[in-house]
């Protein structure tokens, strides 16, 4: 398959004719129109500092449904003791900016530009963007943001600095979107953590169905720290 190059205009190609390693187009721009497409699209933008945009659309997709989270039983632990006290929409910038870091410290490199980082703090503005966060002692260690459409919740990275924060993190966000009836959270590429939880791949073709009938539902918009939330 060729590889698009992307023209000011807000258009993108069909997924299916992204290459064999998911990469679908080249160029554009992080503006709001476009992101807000490439996610009702199944395409999300993932690229370094030394690249242009490049956009995605994997196959297999792997995606977790709500119902199916699986909790190992030590962190169930973490979540009963309280140890951590965990937030929504209340410190995006710190979160998506720790997911920057965290990934740099580690020799990791990282998509999460400045240019990402400007964009999708753009997006929490405008109340599309939601992260949620781990706190002891006062202290941020632990979090992960994405994006809500519909009933879908894209997920785009998480960062800890404590043992099972990040996961306390997550697994209290999915609860989170398990009771507002969200269908599916898309996680994107395939990791052994998330397959942990519940994650499993399921093909481009399937995922993109279950994506327009998730769009169907209308978008929870603005800040969610003024939604009743419980963790327990």
């Amino acid at each position: 398959m060729p590889i698009f190059y992307l023209s000011e205009k807000i258009s993108f190609p069909p997924p299916h004719l992204a290459q064999s390693n998911g990469l679908l187009a080249v160029g554009g721009d992080l503006s709001m129109k476009r992101l807000l497409l490439a996610y009702r699209m199944g395409i999300f933008p993932w690229f370094s500092d030394d690249e242009p945009i490049l956009w995605w659309s994997p196959n297999p997709r792997l995606v977790l449904y709500p119902d199916e989270i699986r909790i190992s039983k030590s962190l169930k632990k973490v979540i009963r003791k309280k140890v951590f006290n965990i937030t929504l929409d209340a410190a995006f910038p710190q979160v998506i900016t720790a997911c920057a870091h965290n990934r740099r410290r580690k020799g990791e490199g990282t998509w999460i530009t400045k240019e990402m980082i400007d964009a999708y703090c753009q997006f929490h503005e405008q109340g599309y963007a939601h992260s949620a966060e781990a706190w002891c002692d006062g202290e941020l260690v632990g979090g992960l943001y994405g994006i809500a459409l519909g009933r879908c919740f894209f997920g785009e990275s998480m960062f800890t600095q404590t043992s099972n924060a990040s996961k306390a993190a997550f697994a209290a966000l999915v609860l989170f979107l398990k009771k507002r009836a969200f269908e599916v959270i898309d996680c994107q590429v395939t990791t052994k953590h998330l397959i942990r939880f519940g994650a499993r791949e399921i093909a481009r073709k399937k995922f993109l169905a279950q994506l327009q009938s998730a769009l169907k539902a209308p978008t929870i918009r603005g800040q969610w720290t003024n939604i009743p939330f419980y963790c327990d």
